[in-house]
């Protein structure tokens, strides 16, 4: 009789040091190093919609307001928001009412080309027409975090620009809830969105860059392929139709999904042994890679082949990895808040391919 493996736990990750950008109280006075929480482990569920606020507000709200119900209103999990590039403050009613009808369809304007000079210069230069922020505050750590961020309204966009709506959870929450309450309240949350990709899995939360003394922690993380680091990147707001890696769940609309034949075609290509095609409707699915989140373990022979065997099926779209000759301070250059050296970063692009 064949041994299954039963899945493993989802490994748990917090890492504390001293962040790289430390505010001096006075210039005579020089900073005292802090240890803080600079990263910790989470699931996150990611969604990426080529349209405007407009075309997209009824499912956004649906998303968010799932969200919301799932987690409540607590200090504990979410009793802050960010609105557009305000200061933030504590989500009371009077906010919670702002933030809805900032999520309607109904705007001043239908696209930037309409706004004065000055309007459309100051939507240009904070690159989103509408964002939304929802945490458990300015120092809370606890893993609970909504973020939407509506692209801006060209008349003829580029194909390539999309609004993107993230959701995170502590590890406790899917410890405490169980991976399928996790898989429907992210099917909850997609049913009614206009998403081309989208992925729910185990990622880390930034809350600081890391810095070349962690070179430790950048070694032991490489360990595990299931965990997502592209979250240390800045938001993808340039993804297109592409596809930003392989997840536990990984969410296909076309023209991705077309391209790979449809369901059906998908199901044939797709052999490893828990991997399930869900069809949402006739143009949507999501893909789940087992029963629950994997982080896999390198050092114990966790390849995680039903990830690799993905992988290569949607290689094509995958998305590219763009690094520069210079950033803004190492030499030689490093990358995203990884602190990655320009080989790290390939590496980890590339883990389920190679």
């Amino acid at each position: 009789m064949k041994n299954e493996r039963a899945p493993a736990r989802p490994l748990r990750i917090r890492h504390r040091g001293i962040p790289l950008v430390r505010r001096r109280r006075s210039d005579e006075e020089p900073p005292r190093p802090r240890r803080e929480l600079l990263t910790r482990d989470v699931v996150r569920l990611a969604f990426y919609l080529p349209y405007d606020h407009p075309e997209i507000a009824a499912g956004v709200s649906h998303a968010v307001e799932s969200y919301m119900r799932a987690v409540g209103q607590s200090r504990r999990t979410i009793n802050h928001v960010f609105i557009n590039d305000d200061e933030g403050d504590t989500l009371s009613d009077e906010r919670w009412s702002y933030s809805q009808e900032l999520l309607r369809p109904e705007r001043p304007f239908r696209f930037i080309e309409e706004l004065d000079a000055a309007s459309a210069h100051r939507l240009e230069k904070r690159g989103y027409a509408t964002q939304l922020l929802f945490s458990g505050g300015l120092r809370s750590r606890n893993g609970y975090e909504l973020h939407y961020r509506a692209r801006i309204p060209w008349r003829n966009p580029s194909m390539d620009a999309v609004s993107i709506l993230t959701a995170t959870f502590p590890m406790t929450y899917l410890e405490q809830h169980g991976a399928e309450r996790v898989r429907e309240l992210a099917l909850d949350m997609a049913s009614q969105l206009r998403f081309v990709t989208g992925h729910g899995g185990l990622a880390l939360h930034f809350y600081w860059g890391l810095s070349i003394a962690d070179e430790a922690f950048r070694t032991e993380l490489a360990r595990y392929p299931g965990i997502d680091l592209r979250t240390a990147w800045p938001l993808p707001t340039r993804l297109g139709a592409q596809v930003d890696g392989v997840h536990w769940l990984n969410f296909l609309a076309q023209p991705a999904l077309g391209q790979l034949g449809g369901a059906t075609a998908l199901r044939s290509r797709i052999h490893a042994p828990g991997t399930t095609v869900h069809a949402i409707d006739e143009d949507r699915v999501v893909v789940s890679l087992g029963e629950m989140p994997e982080s896999g373990d390198l050092s114990v022979g966790q390849t995680l082949p039903s990830y690799r065997e993905f992988a290569k099926v949607l290689e094509p779209w995958l998305e590219p990895l763009t690094l520069s000759e210079t950033t803004l301070s190492d030499e030689p250059p490093r990358y995203s808040d990884m602190h990655f050296t320009a080989d790290e970063a390939r590496s980890w692009w590339r883990r389920l391919l190679d």
